[in-house]
């Protein structure tokens, strides 16, 4: 499985999918225009790879400093896909970051943290 990496853009966020290391980011501000067809083929490609993983190390990060419903949408899939994994027995920790000032942002991790019955879950606020 080929690693995917996609530079950040004004409405898109930075993508780093290193399959062969477990190391998964998604970074910067997401509300493409058509989230669908941004998130789809990174969607299957994460799909593919958690369905053959066994016992492996996997951490997520998620580090948006903005997003649109839509892109929550996409967001509560792969918490649901990943809290999958780590109940077929791989280790899965997520990460997710907010800006100190930023109550909002901070607010939506908890709620998709709460949501997580086998991953690990970590919030780290940063300064910007």
């Amino acid at each position: 499985m080929d690693n995917i990496s996609i530079a950040a853009t004004l409405r898109s966020p930075k993508i780093s999918f290193d399959f062969t290391h477990n190391k998964f980011n998604i970074s910067g501000e997401s509300y493409p225009e058509n989230v669908s067809e941004f998130y789809s083929p990174l969607i299957k490609e994460m799909e593919a790879y958690l369905s053959s993983v066994v016992n492996a190390d996997i951490e997520f990060c998620f580090e948006l400093i903005y997003f649109n419903s839509s892109t929550a949408k996409i967001l509560l899939e792969l918490f649901d896909m990943l809290d999958e994994a780590a109940h077929r027995g791989n280790r899965v920790d997520i990460t997710w970051t907010y800006e100190v000032d930023d109550d909002n942002l901070k607010e939506l991790g908890q709620e998709f943290g709460a949501d997580l019955q086998h991953a690990r879950f970590s919030m780290q606020e940063i300064t910007l």
